[in-house]
């Protein structure tokens, strides 16, 4: 009587070895790549786990600006802060002028600016520098 083979051996060379698709056999399941791979804008099986986890992976997201944004102030702010402005040391009484340092502000021409100041900022609006020249004030760009 003939012995039946093996499975085993019967199946040898055999691609898939009765196990169906390649893929049922492979042991780790259908990855879908390592890591992020599969991920882009068209990825349908880890779109889930990109949209919970990575939200902010696809899509444009600009760009960031160069341009300096300074601070603004008044010319009446000005004024009605002095005396804070020489307690924290950014204005200094030198005789009869008071010499104000604003590093990165804008002095916008709201308000009046008495005489006997040196406004040193970094702009100036041009209504603002006439302000404070006609009042008998003086400014001085950073």
């Amino acid at each position: 009587m003939k012995r039946k083979r093996s499975k085993r051996s019967r199946l040898r060379g055999n691609r898939r070895g009765y196990h169906g698709h390649k893929f049922k056999s492979r042991g780790k399941g259908s990855t879908g790549g390592k890591g992020n791979a599969g991920t882009g804008k068209m990825a349908g099986h880890k779109r889930t786990y990109v949209l919970k986890y990575h939200k902010d992976y696809l899509g444009k997201h600009g760009f960031k600006s160069k341009k300096v944004k300074f601070k603004v102030i008044n010319l009446n702010r000005i004024k009605e802060k002095v005396q804070d402005f020489l307690k924290r040391g950014i204005a200094k009484k030198e005789g009869k002028e008071v010499q104000i340092t604003l590093k990165n502000y804008k002095i916008l021409a709201s308000g009046d600016l008495g005489s006997g100041f040196l406004i040193k900022a970094t702009e100036f609006s041009k209504k603002a520098k006439e302000k404070i020249k006609s009042a008998g004030s003086k400014t001085e760009k950073l």
